[in-house]
Order: C-alpha cells, then structure tokens, then sequence
C-alpha cells in the first residue's frame, strides 16, 4: 500500500478507487435516499466531494498520460470513460492500471 503513493500511477489508482466509491454512494445510496424518501442532505454534502475527487481523478489521468507517452486513442481515453461509469474505475484499475 505504501508503494502507491510513491509513484504517479499509484496515487491514480488510490484516487479512482475513491471516485468509485464516492460515485456508488452517490448513486445507489444518496440519490435513491433523496428521491424516494424526501431526505436530500447526503447529496448536498456528497456531490461537492465527489466533483472535487472527479476532476483531481481526470486531472491526474492526463497527468499521467502525458508523463507516460499514453496514447490517448489506446489508453488515455478509456482511464477517462471509467470514471464516468459505475465499477468503471474499479475495472479499469485491474485491467490498465495495476499493470502498469
């Protein structure tokens, strides 16, 4: 675990774990508690937070593939869409970025 906040990849994949987290919050747990049961204060706290990882998360990914010479057709684009998608970044982080 301490290796990953050593390298740029590594810190990429701590941060898109906790996008994937914050989005599954967001989406199976906040949302659902907001329209089904009137009750909108996780969303008001947990949208800003995952916003604020979402765009460190996209950040970081065009850091890094440019810092790695990534292809953006290949690789780069790919790493983007993940975060967009539910399970996307835990997916993406066992296929592209754990063997890098």
């Amino acid at each position: 675990m301490k290796n990953l906040f050593k390298t740029k990849i590594g810190r990429l994949r701590i941060i898109g774990f906790l996008e994937g987290i914050s989005l599954l919050v967001l989406v199976f747990i906040a949302m659902p508690m907001k329209y089904y049961f009137d009750n909108p204060s996780l969303t008001k706290s947990l949208g800003p937070i995952h916003g604020a990882i979402f765009l460190l998360f996209l950040i970081n990914t065009l850091s890094v593939g440019v810092e790695q010479n990534w292809k953006f057709r290949k690789t780069t684009w790919k790493v983007i869409l993940a975060c967009f998608i539910p399970f996307g970044t835990f997916y993406i982080d066992k296929k592209i970025l754990s063997h890098l």
